[in-house]
């Protein structure tokens, strides 16, 4: 008979970290006589980031005597006292290769039902002062588990727990937690897992990606940079140039899929190498790739790729990337942009004229005004091929009367203007443009039913950071590192615009990104959860840390891992 040891809880407390302050719950102690367990926690306890802890479906936290008794050997530790895992009960029994999903047991005069493993978090390596801890939990199927509340009711240590029900499937949390973090995963449990109604909704999301998910297709091109030369510049607008480039020996180049970017590596002055990305914005098969480059005020980069290049310079480029692309269907698409990021939707534009693709689009397209409208009559030349194209320009500086040919719409396009376009329900919409921007219109389309996962987008800053329980602070903009200068090989954020030589004070590419000020986005910090996963533009890494399950080709994990080489990251 398995039986409740301890009832531990404890309110969230903001707690130093690494020069940061975290808002946590995990520290926890035992309580003597009984506590109310209600649907969303125990009476005295509370979470400190609710976006990966608490909630109906993970109210209360279970640990096993097992599991410590286990750690205390293998960690030769003797200071593991109950609640340090972050667990509301300690129990005797319920391993976690035999509790399954679904499981119903009553405690007292509480009745619970499991819902999923533990959620792999750097906070428990903070309360243990053992940063591997996340992946030792995964990596010896030690997870604990999650209940949810079925009944309310008064628990106290020393209440035998009472098995009422198995769960379909018969899934066990130990099993359930390797579907999810460690590879060789079986279709089959897959499958099993999505039949388990208790399983929580983010677990059955992660599930149904996994199980949808295709072979990775090697996208054709080539590794780090190459020289290539540009064949024209050709102004668009006042502050807008297309470049042309080519192969240095006329060879085909490999067909970028519609909405990728191009990295280019340029020595501008005395500053090193400056490393940007610039969506194609061409037909994907035209054998040249074209990037459409506006000057910013303040860009170096933008300045010198306006002022200085002619043709037959050359200079160095990345193989296209991206997974901003077009997919293909039969839904309806909705491509919507702002100022220059018409490019990547461009060329998206390009291939559905190329093919007269049947599928109705809407293209919406926001500018200043007229002389700032780029790619005004390319695209709706475009737009002329299609069998059910319906244009929508918008000015928001500029009388209507003034726009030519074009019918144009004063201000910004709203939820209710994309209701009087008939943007439909079940299409498919990419977008591009300044974040506030793709903001609002996402929200304007998920309120004319559009689902979450058919509204992309893209941007080329810095990608918003996910770093859980932080609290936050000030944004500052990126830089190098304070201190010494590294000696190690040179590191480039292309996103952020930042090149500094690598030093191992850092620990990992994470560690640099933050002391740089980049945001970054992480969960474990040990090589589980890939919540780190990025590109690798270009040169090799070393894993300090072997991660459970290698990323994709062409990505790293950059929480566990230093540079080998010279590299280029899309940070």
């Amino acid at each position: 008979m398995a039986t409740l040891l301890s009832v531990n809880v404890g309110m969230p407390e903001d707690v130093p970290w690494q020069g940061r302050v975290v808002r946590t719950g995990a520290w926890k102690t035992p309580v003597h006589g009984p506590r109310m367990v209600r649907r969303l926690n125990v009476d005295g306890d509370g979470q400190g980031d609710l976006a990966g802890h608490g909630g109906e479906i993970r109210a209360v936290l279970v640990y096993q005597l097992e599991s410590y008794r286990h750690w205390q050997k293998h960690l030769g530790r003797d200071d593991l006292t109950f609640g340090i895992f972050g667990e509301n009960f300690t129990v005797d029994g319920l391993p976690d290769d035999e509790v399954c999903i679904g499981d119903r047991y009553r405690i007292g005069e509480a009745e619970f039902e499991v819902t999923q493993p533990r959620v792999t978090c750097y906070r428990v390596g903070m309360r243990l002062e053992e940063p591997a801890m996340p992946a030792l939990l995964v990596a010896h199927h030690r997870p604990g588990f999650y209940l949810r509340v079925l009944t309310e009711g008064h628990v106290r240590a020393g209440d035998e727990i009472t098995l009422l029900g198995k769960g379909p499937e018969e899934l066990s949390v130990a099993d359930t937690d390797a579907l999810l973090y460690l590879p060789g995963r079986d279709p089959g449990m897959l499958h099993r897992a999505l039949n388990i109604p208790a399983l929580s909704p983010g677990w059955q999301q992660s599930f149904r990606e996994l199980a949808a998910a295709r072979r990775p297709v090697q996208e054709p091109g080539w590794q780090g940079f190459r020289a290539m030369r540009i064949t024209r510049v050709v102004p668009e607008t006042a502050t807008v140039s297309s470049i042309y480039l080519t192969a240095t020996d006329d060879a085909p180049l490999p067909e970028a899929r519609p909405g990728q970017y191009l990295s280019v590596r340029l020595s501008v002055g005395d500053a090193g190498p400056a490393v940007r990305s610039y969506s194609l914005s061409g037909a994907p098969a035209a054998g040249t790739y074209r990037i459409s480059v506006k000057r910013e005020s303040r860009g170096r980069v933008s300045a010198y790729l306006h002022d200085a290049l002619r043709p037959g310079d050359l200079v160095d480029v990345a193989s296209p990337r991206g997974t901003f692309v077009l997919e293909e269907g039969t839904r309806p698409v909705v491509l919507v942009s702002a100022g220059i990021g018409a490019t990547p939707v461009l060329a998206m534009l390009h291939r559905l004229a190329a093919s007269r693709d049947s599928r109705p689009v809407w293209w919406i397209h926001v500018a200043r005004d007229r002389a700032r409208h780029v790619f005004a009559d390319e695209a709706h030349a475009l737009l002329a091929r299609l069998p059910d194209a319906h244009e929508h320009i918008h000015y928001t500086a500029e009388d209507a009367s003034q726009a030519g040919e074009f019918t144009v719409t004063r201000g910004r396009p709203t939820a209710a203007t994309l209701a009087a376009m008939g943007v439909p329900a079940d299409a498919d919409a990419y977008l591009c443009g300044p974040p506030a921007f793709m903001d609002d219109l996402g929200t304007g389309l998920r309120e004319r039913g559009l689902r979450p996962e058919r509204i992309h987008t893209e941007q080329f800053s810095a990608l918003p950071a996910v770093n859980p329980g932080v609290r936050p602070t000030a944004a500052v903009r990126p830089h190098r590192p304070p201190g010494p200068p590294g000696t190690g090989p040179l590191v480039t954020f292309a996103r952020s615009g930042i090149t500094t030589p690598w030093s191992p004070a850092h620990a990992s590419l994470l560690g640099l990104a933050e002391a740089c000020d980049i945001p970054t986005r992480w969960s474990c910090r040990t090589g589980v959860c890939h919540t780190c996963v990025t590109h690798l533009v270009s040169g090799g890494i070393t894993y300090t840390t072997p991660p459970l399950e290698p990323p994709e080709a062409g990505t790293v994990l950059v929480c566990c891992c230093e540079p080998s080489t010279e590299v280029v990251l899309d940070l």
